[in-house]
């Protein structure tokens, strides 16, 4: 996989991460969209995609799973 440096993403792209994880945070419940667990869901959106992931859908689903536990 590609494993680029998020410091390298256009701005094009992180505006479609952006996107991304407002899908995302739409997805978990409402006690769970605490500023933590969306930092925590943008971690894993942009470590999978620095990882080379660009499937939309795949990116949502990660982050999903990631806020189903709210952050410490």
């Amino acid at each position: 996989m590609a494993n680029r440096s998020p410091d390298s993403f256009s701005a094009e792209t992180i505006a479609a991460l952006r996107e991304v994880l407002n899908i995302a945070v739409e997805q978990i419940a409402q006690e769970n969209r605490t500023p933590a667990t969306k930092a925590k869901m943008a971690q894993t959106i942009v470590r999978r995609a620095a990882d080379g992931v660009t499937d939309a859908n795949d990116l949502v689903l990660s982050a999903v799973r990631e806020g189903e536990t709210p952050a410490a």
